[in-house]
């Protein structure tokens, strides 16, 4: 009986052992087993959609890089339109609300491409373009202060305005008028050199938006330089040649030229309307 009952005990033990081994080493088991399908479905989702967004940003890469590359053989002419696009131009169909100020970055960009044409009439606009190099640095410097505050040039005036320097030689509201003159001149020989039929010299066409846009402001001083200036202007295939960007030819040139003055006009009437309510539109230099 003792050894029945011993018997009996160690097949029950060993069944217990054998219930405890199965139970949770299946369940151990099952469960590693989601737990790992788990994983690699996450991982072959996690693989799946870093490729594409790899191949995403890839492609978006390539494409800004592309447009980089195409705009590196525009014209000056052809980035201003690109430039002055973004500006919302259009409102004034109809019975519009008052337009928006003019944004600093946009001034500041047209800035730089109005620079670049006075580098292609040579040493002719040497003072001209040092003081349009001055007056963008000196608008920049004050922008990079507070980009959030000085968004527009509205901004930046009634702060001099306020302070009492905005007539001062070298204040920003001088700067942006001086600029805006200087884009008059630009575009206005620009239309010129469009509309001229009679094959003037270059140096006559010069002369004549001089004449209209920045001489009624210049002193005695500004005057001397500019006849002196007016001695080693190119002439006109030369400039044309160096205007003129990649894949273009004169016909398009003109196209350009006319867009442009659609575009700049309207902009710069803005700027001229603002410097007139602060009563800084009548500055003259020396």
């Amino acid at each position: 009986m003792v050894l029945e009952t011993e018997t009996r005990r160690d097949e029950s033990e060993a069944a217990a052992a054998s219930a405890m081994d199965d139970g949770p080493c299946r369940e151990g088991g099952g469960g590693d087993a989601t737990a790992a399908k788990a994983v690699g479905e996450t991982k072959d989702a996690s693989g799946g959609d870093e490729p594409k967004e790899e191949e995403e940003d890839d492609g978006g890469n390539r494409e800004e890089e592309e447009e980089e590359a195409k705009k590196r053989g525009w014209s000056e002419i052809r980035l201003a339109i690109e430039e002055l696009s973004a500006v919302d131009v259009e409102r004034r169909g109809g019975e519009p609300p008052p337009p928006p100020p003019p944004p600093t970055l946009t001034f500041l960009a047209l800035s730089h491409l109005l620079l670049q044409v006075l580098n292609k009439i040579g040493p002719t606009m040497a003072v001209l373009r040092l003081d349009v190099q001055r007056n963008i640095e000196r608008l920049q410097e004050l922008y990079l202060l507070d980009p959030s505050k000085y968004y527009n040039l509205e901004e930046i005036l009634e702060k001099e305005v306020h302070e009492g320097t905005a007539r001062k030689v070298d204040s920003c509201a001088r700067a942006v008028l001086w600029l805006t003159r200087s884009m008059d001149f630009t575009i206005a020989l620009l239309q010129r050199l469009e509309e001229d039929s009679d094959q003037k010299c270059f140096a006559q066409l010069v002369e004549s938006a001089y004449m209209v846009t920045l001489k009624p402001w210049h002193g005695w001083i500004s005057s001397a330089a500019y006849k002196i200036a007016m001695k080693l202007i190119p002439d006109r295939r030369m400039f044309i040649n160096l205007l003129v960007g990649n894949c273009q030819d004169c016909a398009a040139l003109k196209e350009e030229i006319r867009k442009l003055a659609k575009l700049l006009k309207p902009f710069l009437d803005d700027i001229h309307a603002m410097m007139a309510q602060f009563r800084l539109d009548k500055l003259k230099s020396t």
